[in-house]
């Protein structure tokens, strides 16, 4: 199942299981800690005293009660200290042993705060990329939805060089073609006006020409000869294209659609349906997983009923990474997320 970065107050999330950032004691604290511990009641805090505390890097596992999930999963993450003191490799194991835990207790669903990223003053961009490669490493291997929430609006700080190239880029290309896309709609509009009247013209022309009640002309035989070889010739849909190429790729199923971020069940639908029409998100996320180039992701866009266009700030993030050659669907979502674009994969559709 996919990974997906949702903002929102962890404590509201009705999943099997949140994950709390809890310290050593796991007797509460700030932040999310203490906005775990008071959400879920005293009842929480009572099972807490009997764990004995929490090494760093590692996780326990107490009942959720008041809260919507089931569990708590608390794990300790690491103090920065400038990076010298095994902060990565334990701020790894965090989320590692909080999904084992998770996939121990048969944990369908799990929502992770930022371990690390605020009191303990973790750097924001290496924290979100340590957890965004953890969990998706585990994705690979495993069935289950992960979130990452993030609270109200705050800032990943994802790779900030990378969000102002690829701004950059959307200030270049999509202020420029929006202005044209408008030029071109209205110029559009006024041909369709122009043909609307002349077929209106040909049309009185010929019923004039015709006496009332004759049989409409019947079709030559070369004509319905050439409509038959036309239909025949028909493009191949969205799902059967998508399945020649993750063969052509030299990929299994499972392979594709755990990289294109999305769930097995809506890839079971695609493939189960020659007729399957996907959402703009879910066409996209495949072209990343299967590494297509920009003529080919729209080649593989037109089939499910679209294109790509530079009046989509969305189309024009997406264009971004294709054209750099940078396939990484979590570092894409990243950059979308930050602008409260939909991101790709993950939904059901």
């Amino acid at each position: 199942m996919p990974f997906e970065i949702v903002r929102n107050d962890i404590t509201k999330m009705k999943v099997d299981a949140i994950v709390n950032a809890a310290n050593n004691s796991l007797l509460g604290g700030g932040g999310v800690d203490g906005a775990i511990h008071a959400a879920a009641g005293p009842e929480l805090l009572a099972e807490c005293r009997t764990l004995g505390g929490c090494a760093t890097g590692e996780a326990k596992i107490t009942g959720g009660y008041r809260l919507p999930a089931k569990y708590v999963i608390h794990t300790v993450g690491p103090v920065w200290r400038g990076g010298q003191y095994g902060e990565e490799a334990a701020l790894t194991a965090c989320y590692q042993n909080s999904l084992k835990l998770a996939l121990e207790y048969k944990c369908e669903t799990v929502a992770f705060p930022l371990i690390s990223a605020g009191a303990y003053g973790y750097p924001r961009e290496d924290a979100i990329a340590i957890a965004v490669s953890t969990i998706s490493a585990f994705l690979l291997q495993n069935d289950m939805m992960v979130y990452l929430v993030v609270y109200g609006h705050e800032s990943l700080d994802a790779g900030r060089k990378l969000f102002r190239d690829v701004q950059e880029y959307i200030d270049d290309v999509y202020v420029d073609k929006h202005l044209e896309a408008n030029h071109e709609n209205r110029r559009r509009s006024i041909w369709h006006e122009k043909a609307a009247k002349m077929e209106e013209l040909d049309e009185m022309a010929l019923f004039e020409s015709t006496s009332i009640g004759n049989a409409a002309p019947m079709l030559a035989p070369s004509a319905v000869a050439d409509l038959d070889e036309l239909l025949k010739k028909t493009d191949k849909g969205f799902s059967e294209t998508l399945l020649d190429l993750i063969d052509e790729k030299g990929m299994t199923d499972s392979e594709c659609y755990k990289k294109a971020n999305v769930d097995r069940k809506l890839f079971s639908k695609i493939r189960s349906n020659p007729s399957y029409r996907p959402s703009k998100t879910t066409a996209f996320a495949f072209a990343i997983a299967l590494e297509l180039n920009l003529p080919e992701t729209e080649d593989l866009l037109r089939r499910a009923g679209y294109a790509i266009t530079h009046s989509s700030k969305l189309d024009v993030v997406v264009e971004y990474f294709i054209l750099n050659r940078r396939y990484n669907i979590y570092e894409i979502n990243e950059q979308l997320f930050e602008r409260d674009m939909p991101l790709l994969g993950s939904g059901t559709n």
